[in-house]
C-alpha cells in the first residue's frame, strides 16, 4: 500500500447474520473505522475466509444506492450487484467495502435530479454533466484506507469498471485480477447498461433484452 495514504484506524468490529429476500443467508464480520479521508461512515463486510495459504480476497468497492440495494428500483442494476457480490465473496473469502457514493459520489438527491434529465433524453452521464457534476465524481482512496486498516495485501477486485481497478492500484493496492461481474439487464435499465458499458469502456456483453 501506499506509504502517503493518511492512516485509518479500525474502530468497530460486529458479526451481523445476514438473509436477502430470495432466502440466501450468511454472516459478515463488519468493520467501521477511524480518519477515511472524506469523514464518511463506510463500511467494510468481511466475508467467507481467505486465510487459507496463498488465498488472495475478492473485494467488491460497491457505491451506496438506497434506491437499488434497499427498494430494488429496476434504473440500475445495483442491487443485484449486490447480492452476487456477497454470495461470491462469502464463497472465497473477502471484503464488500460499502462505500457512501450514492449516484456516482453526487448524492441521493442529485441522483434522483439526475433521474429526471434521463427520463426526458439524457443518459446517466450527460445527466450528471447537464446538473453540474462530472460524470463520475467517486474517489477510491477510502476504501485503500480500509483495506490498509484491515492489513489485507494482494486482492483480487470484483467490478466490470477498470476505473476502480486502476484507481486502486494508483493508491498502492497490489491487484491481482480485475474478476467480472454479471450483467443484470432488463428493459428498465437497459439504457443505463448501455451508457456505462460505451462511456465507461466496461466489459460488458449485453444480451438482447426479452
Amino acid at each position: 500500500m501506499s506509504e502517503s495514504l493518511p492512516a485509518a484506524t479500525i474502530r468497530t468490529q460486529v458479526t451481523v447474520p445476514l438473509r436477502f429476500s430470495d432466502g440466501y443467508q450468511t454472516t459478515a464480520r463488519l468493520h467501521t473505522f477511524d480518519g477515511l479521508v472524506d469523514g464518511r461512515e463506510h463500511l467494510a463486510f468481511a466475508l467467507g475466509d481467505h486465510t487459507a495459504a496463498g488465498a488472495v480476497p475478492l473485494v467488491r468497492p460497491h457505491s451506496e444506492c438506497l434506491t437499488g440495494d434497499v427498494f430494488g428500483s429496476q434504473r440500475c442494476d445495483c442491487g443485484p450487484q449486490l447480492r452476487e457480490a456477497v454470495q461470491r465473496i462469502a464463497e472465497v473469502g473477502g471484503y464488500l467495502l460499502y462505500l457512501r457514493q450514492e449516484g456516482r459520489g453526487i448524492g441521493l438527491y442529485a441522483k434522483l435530479d439526475a433521474y429526471a434529465l434521463q427520463d426526458a433524453g439524457l443518459d446517466t452521464f450527460e445527466a450528471n454533466v447537464a446538473l453540474g457534476h462530472d460524470e463520475d465524481e467517486r474517489d477510491y482512496t477510502v476504501a485503500a484506507q480500509m483495506l490498509t486498516a484491515l492489513g489485507v495485501g494482494p486482492i483480487a477486485v470484483l467490478t466490470n469498471n477498470p476505473e476502480k481497478t486502476d484507481q486502486l492500484s494508483r493508491l498502492g493496492v497490489t491487484v491481482t485480477e480485475q474478476v467480472p461481474t454479471g450483467v443484470f439487464l432488463s428493459p428498465a435499465n437497459a439504457d443505463y447498461l448501455a451508457a456505462k458499458a460505451s462511456r465507461a469502456a466496461r466489459a460488458a456483453d449485453l444480451p438482447a433484452v426479452r
